[in-house]
């Protein structure tokens, strides 16, 4: 599961939700690609900050993805080991 630190397991993604973050995370890159050009060309600040605001926002859709597809993966497999839920919480409020 992905949460999971100790023995740090390898997320195992549905091909389907990893091609769906793999294109979130490339997007995400081309934003921060852009954000880096608008510094050099000194842009407006409020230009920036709007670029910044929707790189971020989308970083968090895709750690929200990652963490849906690890609860998903503990429902279906209901039978291993229940989640910690404190470490569960803490993850949740990591994406804040």
């Amino acid at each position: 599961m992905p949460w999971q630190a100790a023995g740090r397991s390898r997320v195992k993604l549905d091909p389907e939700v990893r091609g769906s973050l793999q294109r979130r995370l490339r997007r995400a890159r081309g934003q921060v690609d852009g954000i880096l050009r608008m510094v050099e060309d000194e842009r407006d600040c409020a230009e920036l900050l709007t670029q910044l605001s929707a790189v971020s926002r989308a970083l968090d859709r895709a750690a929200i993805e990652v963490l849906s597809a690890g609860l998903q993966q503990c429902a279906v497999e209901g039978e291993s080991a229940a989640p910690d839920r404190v470490k569960l919480e803490r993850l949740f409020l990591s994406l804040r």
